[in-house]
């Protein structure tokens, strides 16, 4: 019988496997009862997929809007239908014998405030249906470009015809419109030939874990491969809850901080207890009353 478990799983997705199809995998591997992942990897890229178990799911919003980083590899010269490996060629040019200074210069002009049209072959819906039904059937609809920021483009490597640099960008980004995109800028043609993610905001790829090596694991080294439930909020100030409040809040009660923490500045914060750890989140507004925004269970903190 499945069971209740709260933490975060830094898992290394592999190649040819959907998000959903990989949450429901590490979900048997942990037995656990509720899992999501947060910010879908296609099946074509491998890498940092965050997996949120039990009280950890309701903080998944968090990572959904951090930013992300990824090692992209892009084959100049060639395009496909849709943008990446998963169609066929169809167009070939000859490439000009660019340099790697060339190309660092190319990725530093990009634009950093980047208006993206999203590709036909996405998930994105228009009157009930996903495009990519629309692009199977050769049909093209109008798509507004939507405002992505790009962080930091950074060249690796140039193997003729392959790019190879890392992006840092905002959440939303379809990286193989970036690939088309930036192939434009060098008056050429490309398409996605590789995509790994290596970062979502706090967490980089340092302790990820594959299938394999979860399944060489006990049960309980699983679980202690599991982050803490709060590990995804650390760009949030921490405040330690007087224990006068503490009842008030985790029932979900406006508490006034005012008295016993004076000068609090309001915003989101992390709200702590000596003996119970993490409570949630708050919010403080200007009077010095603090808000529940979102708490984690009892049965989470005992955890």
């Amino acid at each position: 019988m499945p069971v209740d478990i709260h933490g975060i799983l830094l898992l290394d997705k592999p190649l040819g496997l959907s998000s959903a199809g990989a949450v429901a995998r590490a979900k048997r591997l942990f037995n656990a009862r509720k899992a999501g992942h947060t910010g879908s990897l296609d099946p074509l890229a491998s890498g940092l997929l965050p997996i949120c178990f039990g009280e950890a799911t309701k903080f998944g919003a968090q990572l959904l809007d951090a930013d992300k980083t990824y090692r992209v590899t892009v084959r100049l010269g060639e395009r496909t239908p849709s943008a990446d490996r998963e169609s066929a060629v169809v167009e070939t040019r000859t490439l000009p014998a660019f340099s790697a200074e060339q190309l660092r210069q190319a990725l530093a002009a990009f634009p950093r405030d980047y208006q993206q049209v999203p590709p036909m072959h996405s998930a994105l819906k228009q009157d009930g249906k996903p495009l990519y039904e629309y692009a199977r059937a050769g049909i093209t609809r109008e798509r507004a470009a939507r405002a992505i920021v790009i962080h930091e483009l950074q060249l690796l490597d140039w193997r003729p015809p392959d790019l190879e640099f890392d992006v840092r960008c905002t959440k939303g980004a379809y990286i193989r419109v970036l690939a088309e995109d930036l192939a434009a800028q060098l008056k050429t043609i490309g398409h996605l030939a590789a995509l790994r993610r290596i970062g979502v905001a706090p967490f980089e790829a340092e302790r990820l874990f594959s299938f394999e090596a979860l399944e060489s694991l006990s049960m309980m080294q699983r679980h202690e491969a599991l982050l803490p439930v709060d590990a995804a909020l650390c760009a949030w100030r921490r405040l330690d809850l007087p224990e006068g409040g503490v009842g008030a809040f985790r029932q979900g009660q406006t508490v006034n901080i005012a008295a016993e923490l004076p000068g609090t500045a309001p915003g989101t914060v992390r709200i702590y207890a000596a003996g119970l750890g993490f409570l949630g989140l708050g919010e403080i507004e200007a009077a010095g009353l603090l808000r529940p925004l979102r708490l984690i269970s009892s049965v989470a903190n005992r955890a």
